[in-house]
């Protein structure tokens, strides 16, 4: 399905709607929504740490062209969901449960919006989208017909191994102000690599995002806490031990970059192998951490894939 991937992935879809949900706690969090004209289905889209739902706007539109109604939302504490900490450039979570909450509610609003339709409801997570799709799954707090998972974060790279990192994080979280940057720039500490070439090979993919921030500054995230980094590491280290992901039946398909240097692949493949009903498609070096953001070559391959796992999902 062939798409002008310059106009789509910096233009709203005048169909499209960009509103707000208010979470139970009175927390707003920007949403998107793209209904499709006689759906086969509605994807519920949940980005990676720092990202803004208009990063996926070509993805977005394959899956609309393909029949899909699809929604997204930015997590609470980026994007245009407000911030967690006082500096506005620093992403921070005490707690990934308030995650688990946002997704467990939002879930319930979403379905109760097709009350009486039937169609089938689909969830995609990436990277930290994907940790917590699975976390929900685990906690049985969502029922979607299947889930595909792109370039999870089931485990987090760390430079010392994530064993060590994560007692790191733990030690220097617990220590002065939480909320402040784990390091200063960049999506890892101590990277050589650019930026770009730890998400994707196709640099002007790589320059939308950069242009959704000039337009609109108030969207620009930086580098995690140490808490949210503390999180990150105890959430892997916990779905490696929880029994409950041996008894997820809901299909799974997960797309694992090999090369990834930002989310730990072998964690992921682990994880996948306990699933009852996942199918596994992986990428070699030629893919980064942005599976649905490479180039044409391995998106194709991806959006390949996610076709065929929701047309025997959803038959």
């Amino acid at each position: 399905m062939t798409i002008d991937p310059p106009a789509v992935r910096r233009t709203i879809p005048d169909e499209a709607r960009i509103g707000y949900w208010t979470a139970p706690d009175g927390w707003k969090l920007r949403r998107f929504d793209w209904p499709a004209q006689a759906p086969r289905g509605r994807i519920l889209f949940q980005t990676g740490r720092g990202d803004i739902f208009e990063k996926y706007l070509e993805t977005f539109a394959y899956l609309h062209a393909s029949g899909w109604s699809v929604t997204a939302f930015d997590w609470r504490g980026q994007g245009g969901s407000g911030r967690l900490s006082s500096d506005p450039h620093v992403g921070h979570a005490s707690d990934y449960r308030v995650f688990d909450a946002d997704l467990t509610a939002f879930w319930s609003d979403w379905s109760a919006e097709d009350a009486g339709h039937g169609l089938p409801r689909i969830i995609l997570g990436h990277s930290m989208g994907g940790m917590m799709v699975m976390r929900a799954l685990a906690d049985r707090s969502i029922q979607p017909d299947a889930a595909i998972l792109v370039a999870p974060m089931i485990g987090l790279k760390g430079p010392f191994g994530a064993a060590f990192s994560a007692r790191i994080a733990r030690w220097i979280a617990g220590r002065g102000d939480p909320a402040r940057a784990a390091w200063r720039s960049n999506e890892r500490p101590g990277s050589v690599a650019s930026r770009q070439s730890l998400l994707t090979h196709d640099a002007d993919r790589y320059s939308d995002e950069g242009w959704w921030q000039a337009a609109h500054p108030d969207l620009v995230l930086g580098p995690p806490s140490w808490a949210w980094l503390a999180q990150g590491f105890a959430g892997a280290a916990a779905l490696a031990t929880d029994a409950r992901v041996e008894s997820i039946d809901t299909p799974v398909l997960m797309l694992i970059a090999e090369a990834d240097k930002l989310v730990d692949p072998r964690a992921a493949l682990r994880l996948a192998a306990r699933l009852r009903n996942a199918q596994v498609v992986r990428f070699g070096p030629e893919s980064a951490h942005e599976i649905l953001r490479e180039a044409d070559g391995v998106r194709d391959r991806a959006l390949s894939a996610i076709d065929s796992f929701l047309a025997a999902c959803v038959a």
